[in-house]
């Protein structure tokens, strides 16, 4: 097992962008989330993030085998288009099947059953 201490993280590859474009092309995985979490009253938010959906245009950026996740639930038409939650590089299914038994192990754990 490798020492965590001795852990090296390479981030020379790393950019902030408030560009799009920029931030998706040439990725292997888009992800987003909702703009507006449950029960927040800031409607503004979407006028702010109106951008950054994450469309087909959006994902023909990034490569061409590219993943798209999202943690669900999604609101279709805004952060994404359906046709990309439901398209062929979305994951989103399978990111919620693997925390679906995440959760469960971890209750298993925590009432030591």
């Amino acid at each position: 097992m490798e020492d965590k201490n001795n852990l090296n993280v390479n981030l020379d590859n790393e950019k902030i962008t408030d560009d799009i474009k920029k931030g998706v092309m040439k990725s292997d995985c888009v992800m987003t989330d909702v703009w507006v979490s449950m029960g927040e009253r800031n409607k503004k938010k979407k006028s702010y993030f109106k951008n950054y959906q994450v469309n087909n245009k959006v994902m023909q950026l990034a490569k061409k085998n590219a993943i798209f996740l999202h943690c669900l639930p999604a609101k279709r038409g805004q952060e994404v288009t359906s046709d990309v939650i439901d398209g062929p590089q979305s994951v989103v299914w399978d990111e919620a099947e693997n925390r679906l038994h995440i959760q469960k192990a971890l209750l298993v754990s925590l009432l030591n059953v």
